[in-house]
């Protein structure tokens, strides 16, 4: 008597994987419960489904695939969703008109939240996410059969998995936090025109551009290394300009100077001559 592990379906997955894993354009390989044992082993290694399997322990299978973070309550329900998914498979065998196999999607939903799992939790290379994605059934694969299965049995649904799993990876990215946004002086953007509600709406690129603008607004070289302390020196030159009598010129300024200086004394003279 053939040993169970797990369950049927599993068992028949697993021993469907290494009997067949050497075809690897044959049917059998890409049928979909050998499917979800080579995503399996991407996301964990083949070591980590095989080694049980041939230990005969089950826990330490299911041990293996909560390492990421994955719940076990979670494996147990992926494990059951696997049978249900046999079961109807082989309902299906002996009628004309097949009935639908919601399991079909939802084990691949679960195959996308162990590697979302991995991903925040660990880490998971881009040539492995990419890899694992290519094993879904979406219309972006490049396997006829597993294409050709998926039109089958996803029937108006064969973009759902698609459609999930880039919705979970989006989610799975880090949300850009407030901190990293470099802000400059908000009187420095309401001089250049700008609302502070609105410098807060632009992403870190657009802010570092915007950052940019202004210190060539006030003509400071963003290699100073004061350059922080220089705008806020320009900021309030802005709002405090001072009337000076200078021309730019040492020599030219010590003339006008003088010339005050001699006005001064002329005018103080007639004050003088008037008065006495």
């Amino acid at each position: 008597m053939n040993k169970v592990f797990i369950n049927d379906s599993f068992t028949e997955a697993i021993n469907s994987y290494l009997a067949h894993k050497d075809d690897q354009k044959g049917i059998v390989y890409n049928s979909f419960l050998v499917v979800c044992i080579r995503m399996l082993v991407i996301i964990y290694n083949e070591t980590d489904i095989l080694n049980p399997y041939t230990s005969n322990n089950a826990e330490i299978l299911k041990s293996n695939l909560t390492k990421f973070g994955y719940s076990l309550a979670k494996v147990e329900e992926f494990f059951t969703l696997l049978d249900e998914y046999k079961k109807i498979e082989e309902q299906n065998k002996n009628l004309s008109i097949k009935i639908e196999n919601p399991y079909f999607i939802d084990i691949q939903k679960r195959l996308v939240d162990m590697v979302i799992t991995k991903k925040i939790n660990f880490h998971i290379s881009e040539a492995d996410l990419r890899d694992f994605y290519n094993l879904l059934y979406t219309p972006d694969n490049k396997e006829p059969l597993m294409i050709s299965y998926n039109y089958l049995t996803a029937k108006d649904k064969i973009n759902e998995v698609k459609k999930y799993f880039l919705e979970q990876l989006k989610l799975s990215e880090p949300i850009e936090e407030e901190a990293t946004k470099n802000y400059l002086n908000n009187r420095s953007y309401e001089i250049m025109g700008y609302k502070m509600e609105d410098i807060k709406k632009l992403t870190a690129d657009q802010l570092e551009k915007m950052n940019h603008q202004v210190y060539d607004f006030f003509k400071i070289r963003e290699n100073a290394i004061n350059k922080e302390y220089l705008l806020e020196k320009a900021i309030e030159e802005h709002d405090n300009p001072k009337t000076e009598l200078t021309t730019g010129n040492g020599y030219v300024d010590i003339l006008l100077v003088m010339g005050v200086i001699c006005t001064l004394i002329m005018v103080g003279a007639i004050i003088r001559f008037l008065v006495f």
